[in-house]
């Protein structure tokens, strides 16, 4: 389900809610709407309304958390990559090859990655496979170093190249996990309670209701950034590409 569907059923649920304790208030029996009774409802959701505030600053830090880690390890590949060029260019001719499969493997992650930027593949030869990190690890291994120079090179670009498949991983092998779901839904059914509990009391006037749904696009759209920040290669708050263009443009220089 995407970011939007998430944000609008939350905010159905919310205000709903608010309009269901509006309509409950109509029906309910005089005694119960009694002092004693509001008192022990105001009690009750200043309970739910504070495990729900310490709920939703859980999953905030956490989706921050996973961004800025995510975001972080872009830009550390992108600098490893960029050393791994500077690594084989120190090696000498014979990695020519490699360096031009690096650049057009990166160029095609570009592509992958953020389709609804400007085109790289241009800016690359073409060839008829797609190379891969596994690859270019491979090549790398397989070079006949001459010395015990290029030796050391070698070990450093191989090192570096298992960096980066680490850093896929990472990246990629569990993209959106850090939102618990179960605690969003527990949390969407607490915020749905709590202003059940407004309506219940709140005069019915248009004043009230304004208030209630401002309130409730509020909280919606807390919900709507979190699981944006969940998702950091999709929707409005994407990571940005700049650290890899950056590094793409300057390979083999």
């Amino acid at each position: 389900m995407s970011a939007q569907a998430i944000g609008w059923l939350v905010f159905a649920c919310v205000f709903g809610g608010a309009l269901l304790g509006m309509v409950l208030r109509a029906v309910l029996p005089e005694h119960h709407q009694s002092p004693d009774s509001r008192d022990v409802v105001k009690l009750g959701m200043g309970l739910l309304g504070t495990m729900a505030a310490l709920v939703l600053g859980l999953l905030i830090a956490s989706a921050k958390s996973s961004y800025d880690t995510q975001n972080t390890e872009v830009k550390q590949a992108a600098a490893n990559i960029l050393l791994l060029d500077h690594v084989l260019a120190q090696y000498g001719p014979a990695t020519r090859d490699i360096r031009n499969q690096i650049r057009r493997a990166l160029a095609i992650r570009l592509a992958i990655m953020w389709p609804e930027e400007p085109a790289v593949l241009a800016q690359v030869d073409e060839a008829g496979t797609t190379p891969t990190i596994e690859s270019i690890e491979r090549v790398i291994r397989a070079l006949a170093p001459q010395d015990d120079v290029q030796r050391g090179l070698q070990a450093r670009a191989v090192q570096i190249v298992g960096d980066l498949l680490q850093t896929r991983w990472l990246l990629f092998g569990g993209v959106g996990g850090s939102l618990p779901m179960p605690f969003l839904v527990v949390l969407v059914g607490w915020l749905a309670v709590l202003f059940a509990s407004f309506g219940l009391f709140a005069p019915r006037n248009a004043t009230v209701i304004a208030v209630l749904l401002v309130c409730a696009l509020s909280v919606s759209a807390a919900m709507y950034l979190i699981v944006e920040l969940d998702r950091p290669f999709e929707g409005l708050l994407k990571i940005r590409s700049a650290p890899l263009r950056y590094t793409l443009a300057h390979l083999e220089q």
